[in-house]
């Protein structure tokens, strides 16, 4: 069965880091696009950032210069690096694969939704 399970989530300080991490079983996450979502408090999701298959990445305007995605293949593993965090990045985080490979901008064409990792910052 398929399960993609998200870890790092945590309380922060604004202007502090975190690194998120999103773990697959019976799925490889370099054959799949994986995005990260977040979804704030009464809002909906958003996208976050996204890594293709063959590596290309890409990032929400509000995070560029303070996220980095990577993909660790022999850990099957997808992390977002979060620096120079802002309140305004409180949400629970999300990994989800596109399975064509592609980073798509229609999140209903993301599958295997993993439980979320709440973020937090505040001071």
């Amino acid at each position: 069965q398929v399960q993609f399970v998200e870890s790092g989530g945590g309380l922060v300080q604004p202007g502090g880091s975190l690194r998120l991490s999103c773990a697959a079983s019976e799925f490889t996450l370099d054959r799949a696009a994986i995005g990260w979502f977040r979804q704030a408090s009464g809002k909906e999701h958003e996208g976050v950032s996204c890594i293709s298959s063959d590596s290309s990445t890409y990032y929400t305007d509000s995070v560029k210069g303070r996220f980095t995605i990577s993909r660790d293949n022999a850990k099957n593993t997808v992390y977002l690096q979060m620096t120079s965090l802002k309140p305004e990045d409180t949400a629970v985080y999300h990994c989800a694969a596109q399975p064509g490979g592609t980073c798509d901008s229609n999140i209903m064409s993301y599958e295997y939704w993993g439980q979320g990792t709440q973020v937090t910052v505040s001071a």
